[in-house]
């Protein structure tokens, strides 16, 4: 390979031949060793190497043809010219890259000697209070209250966890006081981000490096529920700011986010009064709105702040609107430090840091509201995405696909999300308006009759929303699903769709693009959907999230039918299908397009979300229910039931289906029965699914065994069964299929639901057998929170009364069948039920046993 050698002389530039090579007949020959072109040739050259780097051997020729000033030049002369220009650029790009690596490198360098300094101020604290705890357990009367000795960190943190102090109201005509608030939170935002008021354990899976997202740490033992990260990116930090404050974008739980009122402050900041709304995450709980106070500020060494906290009776400040069907939430001191980086970019730090009223949504999706986890990933982690996905997409690292810019991918997944959570929250003042049902409330109809509202300004008019006498209907759902993890469910409803989509449904979905929609699918047999292929259109950096065209292929059409291509095409979008990443949930959303699929194209989303329910990991044993889910184990390693086992799943998830679809008045109760039917098809399918692939049925090394044989559950067992032979003369009819070595596996494994609860207080439930979890769609940890009071109807509980003197004498009793109620609002109906007394071996009460008969979910 030739050299690159550096030229002598004004506008000269030396090329070295090959040894090999005869003295060259050029402009200017130095011993056979040197070729030295002039400015004019090197500029020719130039041009011919912007358009092509590596010319054949026929271009060279015809550039020595065609340039005058390049014809006393041999081509084997011009080859090595373009060779070294070749190798000088591959050195300029890699000096450039290994320039971008050490930057990054220090800038990383420096944020772990800070985060080690953060970690060191930690220990010496938590190390203090150790000591001071010792003393005040050995010595009581040594007790003090002189707090001198006590950090500013941990009094601040005290009182954020104790509001006693009230400030008096200040509104937005007082800027002074308001400034004071903002002050405040600055202060204690700080605290947070780069000192020790919060007490941060380092997120699982989330190693720092220079190529990696950032340092992510979540939350211990703090009021409310918190996340922090810290994160390089390669832009200005206004540019930061300037996305960060833009929340709608990134933060895809954000409905809207208005300011009230900005006020300039004397320090060139400036204060904004904001209400924010966000939707809920599922169709079983409510929304959450914000109103807060934010305060943007440049510190001393030129690094940006933006600070935010809720103005509450505590903290002061004007009272925000207050709007029904939102529960106010509330930020406690969170926000952004934005600090330059030297030679370009910035080192962002992001606390949030929020109470989100957990105690106000049922027991089973507490964890969605307690989880700091769940925080990082939905907001944390994802502000630094959304960072490094533009500043990646300004340097210009991610090719364009399909004709189009990056940013317009991004932005179709923007409106896929917000179709899909605006169809799921059904919110009034957008149009929705809950549609009667037929009985069973395990499907619920929502109506938009003016759907403009929904799509905005900035998409095209289009048959699918200008209807006239019409409207959107969505028909959605919430299910409790068991030892299925999320991402491996999505993934196989994504890549199997002919297992649970009717092609019927999809065609009218298409049709529903045209101008009027064919007639309902319901009786439709014909139509058979083949194969589907999938065409990725996008990607962000990590993979956490898809964007991609699926062509359904394989459909026919009567002639009485609206003719359509016999290919249909949906636009989708996949999260959250990686299951070695950290995820908050796994969703699919799509929405029928047509071939044109124009950037203003309007879109009707459906589909799935399926979110974890991690149980806390710091659950004290005296929770749990008789000790039994330490004795009902199941696979390697003990995992209980209710947490996560060996292999890291997740044993429990909600899965929210939602699907939408454009009528015309005078079919809008046709639709409506097609879609609560179809949904209610695909819902069933969804479960024969997840049954299929649950982790149980991939290996026998991850399969339920037995529930081994403790004491106490072996002893519970047997008085289950001894009791219900001595009030009843007979034995329990156990399964003939099943093959148990234990009375507590025949009584696990038996069809029927068993359910035991206390005698008083309160009737709560304290076990249950493996059906009786599943009509209750609990586990075995949070079992003891749901009384029997809350899963029986009124007639069950007319029944349960009038017959509870005979249970407590003659020890039994048969009930007649009626309907009850899971933790998650599902209905399940039982033939007949038996409750009976379980007596102790000394013949004392010691619960009450409940038998649901041939049960099944409506």
């Amino acid at each position: 390979m030739a050299a690159a050698a550096v030229g002598v002389g004004a506008g000269a530039r030396g090329e070295r031949l090959s040894s090999s090579s005869p003295t060259a007949v050029g402009p200017q020959v130095d011993a056979g060793k040197y070729v030295r072109y002039t400015p004019e040739q090197v500029e020719a050259l130039e041009r011919v190497y912007t358009e092509c780097p590596k010319p054949s051997s026929l271009r060279r020729q015809q550039l020595i043809r065609e340039c005058p000033i390049l014809s006393n030049i041999e081509p084997k002369q011009i080859k090595v010219w373009f060779q070294n220009r070749r190798c000088r650029e591959k050195q300029r790009k890699e000096a450039s890259r290994l320039q971008t690596v050490n930057r990054k490198l220090n800038a990383m360098n420096k944020l772990l000697m800070e985060e080690n300094d953060r970690l060191q101020k930690q220990v010496s604290r938590l190390v203090y209070e150790n000591g001071y705890m010792r003393t005040q357990l050995h010595n009581p009367s040594a007790a003090t209250t002189d707090t001198s000795c006590e950090s500013v960190v941990t009094s601040s943190q005290h009182q954020q966890q104790n509001p006693a102090v009230l400030h008096p109201q200040r509104d937005a005509n007082n800027p002074a006081g308001l400034l004071a608030i903002a002050e405040e939170t600055l202060a204690e935002f700080m605290s947070k981000a780069t000192g020790t008021a919060v007490e941060w354990v380092q997120m699982v899976g989330m190693k720092p490096g220079p190529d990696s997202i950032g340092i992510i740490a979540v939350s211990h033992n703090c009021s409310g529920v918190a996340a922090r990260a810290c994160g390089l990116v390669s832009l200005e930090p206004t540019k930061v700011a300037e996305i960060l404050k833009d929340r709608p974008s990134w933060y895809r739980d954000c409905r809207c986010v208005d300011i009230i009122h900005v006020i300039p402050t004397g320090n060139g900041g400036t204060i904004e009064l904001i209400y924010m709304q966000t939707y809920a995450p599922t169709t079983l709980a409510a929304p959450r709105d914000f109103w807060t106070l934010r305060y943007t500020s440049g510190l001393e060494d030129g690094s940006l702040v933006i600070c935010e906290r809720s103005l509450t009776q505590s903290t002061g400040g004007p009272s925000g609107p207050n709007t029904p069907n939102f529960i106010r939430a509330e930020v406690l001191p969170s926000g952004y430090l934005i600090r330059p980086c030297e030679g370009g970019g910035s080192m962002i730090y992001i606390v949030d840091h929020v109470d989100l009223d957990a105690w106000s949504v049922p027991e089973v999706l507490r964890p969605l509201y307690e989880s700091p986890k769940i925080l990082a990933q939905k907001m944390t982690i994802a502000a630094l995405r959304h960072i490094r996905q533009i500043a990646h997409e300004s340097s210009g690292e991610i090719p364009y696909g399909a004709g189009r810019q990056p940013a317009v991918f991004r932005t179709f997944s923007q409106r896929l999300s917000r179709g899909f959570n605006d169809a799921v929250s059904g919110f009034p003042d957008d149009g929705w308006s809950l549609l009667s049902s037929d009985g069973s409330e395990d499907i619920t109809i929502s109506v938009n009759s003016s759907p403009n509202k929904l799509v905005g300004s900035h998409v095209s008019p289009n048959p699918l929303f200008s209807t006239v006498g019409g409207g959107i209907l969505c028909a959605k759902a919430s299910m409790l699903l068991q030892n299925v993890p999320p991402a491996l469910l999505v993934r196989f409803l994504r890549e199997h769709r002919s297992e649970w989509a009717d092609p019927g449904v999809d065609a009218y979905s298409a049709a529903s693009l045209r101008a009027s929609p064919y007639t309902v699918p319901g009786l439709r047999t014909s139509g058979f959907m083949g194969s589907q292929v999938i065409l990725p259109l996008a990607h962000t950096l990590e993979h956490e999230e898809f964007l991609e065209v699926i062509r359904l292929e394989g459909h026919g059409f009567s002639h009485d039918e609206v003719l359509l291509s016999r290919d249909m095409y949906l636009l989708q979008l996949c999260s959250g299908v990686d299951e070695n990443a950290t995820s908050a949930s796994a969703q699919l959303v799509f929405a029928p397009i047509d071939e044109s699929f124009a950037d203003d194209a309007p879109l009707l989303p459906s589909g799935f979300r399926v979110i974890p329910l991690d149980t806390k990991m710091d659950v004290p044993s005296a929770t749990r229910t008789l000790d039994l889910a330490s004795a009902l184990e199941v696979g390697p390693g003990g995992a209980s039931r209710a947490s996560t086992d060996a292999s890291g799943v997740c044993n429990r998830s909600v899965l929210t289906i939602a699907f939408q679809f454009s009528y015309e008045n005078h079919l809008r109760d046709s639709v409506a029965a097609m879609a609560r039917n179809y949904v209610r098809a695909v819902m069933a399918s969804v479960q024969r699914v997840a049954v299929a692939i649950a982790p149980s049925r991939l290996g026998p090394q991850i399969g339920m065994k037995h529930p081994p044989a403790s004491p106490e559950a072996l002893t519970l067992a047997s008085w289950i069964g001894r009791s219900y032979r001595v009030h009843t003369g007979a034995d329990i009819r156990w399964s003939d299929t099943e093959d148990a070595d234990s009375p507590l596996a025949l009584l696990w494994k038996h069809n029927d639901a068993i359910l035991c609860c206390s005698l008083k207080p309160a009737p709560m439930f304290t076990f249950a057998n493996n059906a009786g979890l599943d009509i209750l769609e609990t586990t075995l940890v949070n079992l003891q929170d749901i009384s029997l009071e809350m899963i029986l109807d009124d007639e069950g509980r007319k029944a349960l009364c009038s017959e509870f003197p005979k249970i407590m004498q003659q020890g039994f009793t048969y009930l007649p069948g009626g309907v009850c109620k899971s933790s998650m609002g599902r209905q399940a109906s039982y033939e007949q039920a038996v409750a009976w007394k379980v007596l102790s071996d000394d013949d004392a009460p010691h619960c009450l046993a409940f038998m649901l008969v041939n049960w099944t979910f409506m």
